[in-house]
C-alpha cells in the first residue's frame, strides 16, 4: 500500500492490512515519513521510507523517488501494489511502467476523489485530469469511490470500462457509532464537558479547519440563527482554527461556539449533536458524513461530489456551496422538525450497510484475487 504521507494510512488503511494479513497475505506498506509512525509500524509487516513533494509537479517526484520505489519492488517482488492519493499514485505508477514484465506487479488505484471535479478550477483541473490521461496507461485496475468520478473515468476514457471499479468508500465501522455501542451516560457526560443546558441543541462540525472545507460559512450561518439555546462545536484541528476563533469573537457567537481540537469521542459527539454540518467545496466521499449517518443523526451538507452520494436518500439536507443563507435556514429547519431530522436520521443509518466495512474488504478481496489471476499467480 503507497500513500503520499502516512496519516493516510492511519485514518483509513489499517483495516485493509489486519484483514489481509489475517489471510495470510504480507503487507507492507510505504509513504514518507512513515517510519515515525507507530501505528503504521505496529500494522505492517514492514514500511519504506521515499521521499517526496505534495507538488504534483515538483521534480524530486520524478527523479529521486521513481528509482528508490523501482529497486525495492525489483527486491522484494511485490504481486500487488494498491496505491491511493494523487502524488503517491502517480509517482509510483510512473515507476513501475519503465520495470520488466518479470517484475511488474498488478497495480491498483483507489482515486479518493479526482483532484478534477465540477466546480473546480479551470486549470488545476486540466493539469490533474491530464496527469489521470497520462497515468491510464499505467494502471491495471481503478477503483473510484463516489459516482462523480465513475462518470469521468467514462466520459474521459481513463480506463478500459473492464477494469473500472466502483466500491462505496472504503468502509466504515458502523457497530463503532451506535447508539447500542455507545452508553447514555457518556453522552451526557459531553454534554456536561461543552456546559450544554439541557434545552440546548448542538451542531456538530467533524473537519480540518482548512480552506476547502469552509468553516466560516458554518460560522456566519450559525450567526445568522441567532438561536441563543443553540451550541456550534468545531472537532478537528488545522491552519485555520485560530482564524475561525477570531471569526466567532467578530460575529458574536463565542460563548456558543466551542473548538474541540483532536477528539478520540467523534462516536459519542455524534450521539450529542442534533445534526451534524459540513460544507466543503470538494470531497471525495467524506467519512464524517458517513460517520454522522452510521449514528442516525442527519447531516447538512453541500450539493457536491460524495456528499450528494450518501444524501441522496433523504437522510440530510443540501445547501449550495458558499450559500450561507441557505446553510442558516437549514440549521433552522433542522430545529424546527426534530420528528422529521430523526426520520432523516434513521433513513440515513440505514442506507450505510453498503458502505459497511466488512462489505467493503470483501470487494477488496475480490478484486485482488482477480487480479492476481489477471497475471497467473497465486497468493
Amino acid at each position: 500500500m503507497v500513500t503520499t504521507i502516512p496519516d493516510t494510512i492511519s485514518a483509513f488503511l489499517l483495516p485493509f492490512a489486519a484483514y489481509f494479513r489475517a489471510q495470510g497475505w504480507r503487507v507492507d506498506a510505504m509513504a514518507q515519513g512513515i517510519s515515525a509512525n507507530t501505528e503504521c509500524l505496529n500494522a505492517f509487516d514492514r514500511v519504506w521510507e521515499v521521499q517526496w513533494s505534495r507538488n504534483p509537479l515538483h521534480p524530486q517526484n520524478l527523479l529521486v523517488a521513481p528509482q528508490v520505489i523501482q529497486d525495492l519492488i525489483t527486491l522484494e517482488k511485490y504481486d500487488i501494489v494498491h496505491v491511493h492519493t494523487p502524488v503517491a499514485s502517480f509517482v509510483t505508477r510512473y515507476a513501475i511502467k519503465n520495470l520488466s514484465r518479470k517484475h511488474r506487479p498488478q497495480v491498483i488505484y483507489t482515486a479518493h476523489g479526482f483532484h478534477f471535479y465540477r466546480g473546480g478550477k479551470p486549470l488545476r483541473n486540466a493539469v490533474f485530469l491530464s496527469l489521470e490521461k497520462l497515468a491510464q496507461h499505467w494502471t491495471d485496475y481503478l477503483v473510484v469511490i463516489n459516482r462523480e468520478d465513475e462518470a469521468a473515468v467514462k466520459r474521459y476514457q481513463l480506463i478500459a470500462s473492464e477494469r473500472l471499479r466502483y466500491m462505496p468508500g472504503i468502509g466504515v465501522n458502523r457497530s463503532h457509532y451506535s447508539s447500542d455501542t455507545i452508553p447514555e451516560v457518556e453522552v451526557e457526560q459531553v454534554r456536561i464537558a461543552l456546559g450544554l443546558a439541557p434545552e440546548t441543541q448542538l451542531f456538530l462540525s467533524v473537519a480540518e479547519f482548512i480552506p476547502r472545507k469552509r468553516p466560516q460559512d458554518i460560522l456566519k450561518a450559525f450567526a445568522l440563527l441567532a438561536r441563543p439555546d443553540t451550541c456550534l462545536a468545531f472537532a478537528g484541528e488545522g491552519p485555520l482554527m485560530h482564524q475561525m476563533q477570531q471569526l466567532a469573537s467578530e460575529l458574536g457567537v463565542q460563548n456558543q461556539v466551542r473548538f474541540l481540537g483532536y477528539r478520540q469521542d467523534i462516536g459519542t459527539l455524534l450521539q450529542a449533536a442534533v445534526a451534524t454540518v459540513l460544507v466543503s467545496e470538494q470531497e471525495g466521499l467524506p467519512r464524517s458524513v458517513m460517520e454522522s449517518l452510521c449514528s442516525a443523526t442527519p447531516v447538512i451538507g453541500t450539493s457536491i461530489r460524495g456528499i450528494q452520494d450518501l444524501l441522496t436518500e433523504g437522510s440530510g439536507l443540501l445547501v449550495n456551496v458558499g450559500d450561507v443563507e441557505g446553510l442558516a435556514t437549514a440549521l433552522a429547519w433542522i430545529l424546527d422538525h426534530p420528528q422529521e431530522a430523526r426520520v432523516m436520521g434513521e433513513s440515513g443509518r440505514f442506507s450505510m450497510a453498503n458502505y459497511d466495512l466488512n462489505h467493503i474488504l470483501k470487494l477488496h478481496e475480490s478484486l485482488y484475487a482477480e487480479a492476481m489471476n489477471a497475471c497467473g499467480t497465486s497468493q
